[in-house]
């Protein structure tokens, strides 16, 4: 830098303090700060010490500016400009955002936020033996324990958020990645395959947001991929939900445990949609979507040639130091069956609906929900939701749970059931004249999944917290075949 670039400068700041209130001290104490600012700017090394003592002579020699009247009006703040007095684009300023992790560049506002969890997870399982066997169980069988370092119900995550306000709209571009820390056997299920846990394996990165909205006074339109709004509600006040429940296989870990899934509720899942969200009318939202359709997991082939339909209504109030939450969601779709009308195969609806509500009292809250479907299946959306012959199957549940917190520490425990009923169909084994099965039975199929979580928390740092919890799970088949199996789990998971 020049000397006459640096006197420049130093005059730059001089004008800059005067115009921003040192102009308006009185006289004799005008020239005392001027000459502590000289001083600072000498200190730093930006003024040299001829430069520093040729503008010290100059102000001494200059006549004391008058006070300013008392009334006068403050200044206007003046345009921004760069070192040249040329007038800058203030729109390709970066700043920091007011809150939370981000940036605001121009006229966008860029945020992220994150999730990381571990836990040592020990499996007790069922011993093998001649009626252990339940298709669709939760509780796991095997001759040994078990012993992993996982994800819990959660895989880590990294949410970012874009958010704009064009045309008097809200406008946002979402992106939601979910890496396990666990590696990945990759298949028709992709990240959600089970585990391998063998060398040179990588875990696999779910992408399961990636959205864009736009709202305004007449509400929110979402469009892309999200958590579905059937059975939402169920998972997100799910205590499990910040560590394990039952596994889900501990032997070789998947990118998620199942905590209450399939043994309380039926699982959300993430879902192509377009979804419309009302403003908050006294507490009431109501949010509906068409969705894409789902094929079934266990059903035959089908073509769907329906979407889907989701919806849910929600309501929260205060009624002094009490919280109070309510909800209720539903599902439908048309399932066609390739073929239907031959062979005896149909065509079916599935379609689900569930209540719940969370009330906070002080330091204690409770969670209820119930859950009941046609045609849906058990665990996740459409798995042994029809016989062989393509004929729905009923189920229902529900979960209930308690948690305190005292100070840093929270306790919690919760009870959850899920079931699945049978066809006429099931119990049947037959075969046409045109080699086409008129029936079928899964030997062992699963007719009820339970669970018992207990937990204790920790919240070390407003980022942290430490988790142990203890699961038992209990399956039985329609055939009388039963297992259980109990699991600890010691972690921490931290949100950003």
């Amino acid at each position: 830098m020049t000397s006459r670039h640096r006197l420049r400068c130093a005059a730059a700041v001089l004008a800059l303090a005067m115009a921003s209130g040192l102009a308006a001290t009185p006289a004799h104490a005008q020239g005392t700060a001027t000459q502590q600012l000289l001083q600072r700017l000498h200190e730093k090394g930006i003024l040299t010490d001829e430069e520093y003592a040729q503008i010290m002579a100059e102000t001494n020699a200059a006549p004391a500016a008058p006070a300013m009247a008392a009334a006068a009006p403050a200044p206007a703040p003046a345009a921004a400009v760069d070192t040249n007095g040329e007038p800058v684009d203030t729109s390709r300023f970066v700043k920091m955002t007011d809150s939370g992790i981000g940036l605001e560049v121009g006229p966008a506002t860029i945020k992220f936020s994150g999730s990381i969890n571990a836990f040592y997870v020990h499996d007790n399982p069922q011993t093998p033996g001649a009626n252990t066997t339940v298709v669709g169980g939760l509780a796991q069988v095997a001759d040994t324990n078990s012993n992993s370092v996982r994800n819990g119900l959660l895989p880590g995550f990294l949410l970012i958020d874009v958010t704009t306000q064009q045309a008097g709209l809200d406008i946002g571009a979402h992106f939601g990645m979910y890496p396990g820390i666990n590696s990945a056997n990759w298949g028709p299920l992709g990240a959600n395959n089970g585990g391998q846990p063998t060398a040179l394996a990588t875990p696999g990165i779910d992408f399961r947001q990636v959205y864009l909205t736009i709202g305004g006074s007449f509400g929110t339109l979402k469009m892309g991929r999200d958590i579905g709004l059937y059975a939402s509600e169920a998972i997100l006040n799910d205590i499990s939900l910040l560590a394990v429940g039952p596994t889900g296989g501990n032997v070789a870990p998947a990118n998620t445990s199942l905590g209450r899934i399939g043994s309380g509720y039926i699982y959300t899942d993430f879902q192509p949609q377009i979804t419309y969200t009302t403003p908050n009318f006294s507490g009431f939202q109501l949010s509906a979507g068409v969705f894409q359709p789902l094929q079934s997991l266990t059903a035959p082939d089908q073509t769907n040639t329906s979407p889907a339909f989701q919806g849910k209504l929600t309501y929260d109030q205060t009624f002094g130091d009490v919280a109070l939450r309510l909800w209720s969601s539903g599902v439908t779709q048309r399932h066609t069956t390739i073929g239907a009308g031959t062979g005896g195969l149909v065509s079916y609806t599935g379609q689900g609906l569930d209540v719940g509500g969370k009330v906070t009292a002080g330091p204690f809250t409770g969670v209820a929900n119930w859950y009941t479907g046609k045609g849906l299946g058990t665990t996740v959306l459409n798995l042994f939701d029809t016989d062989a012959l393509g004929n729905a199957r009923s189920s229902d549940g529900f979960y209930v749970q308690g948690l305190g917190t005292f100070g840093k520490f929270s306790i919690g425990a919760s009870y959850g059931v899920s079931n699945l009923g049978t066809t006429a169909n099931d119990a049947l084994v037959t075969m046409g004249d045109d080699g086409m099965l008129r029936g079928a039975i899964l030997d062992g199929l699963v007719r009820r999944n339970s669970s018992i979580i207990g937990q204790v928390r920790y919240n070390l740092t407003s980022w942290v917290t430490m988790l142990t919890e203890y699961t038992k799970t209990r399956s039985k088949a329609h055939n009388g075949n039963e297992a259980e199996s109990d699991s600890l789990a010691l972690g921490a998971i931290l949100f950003f």
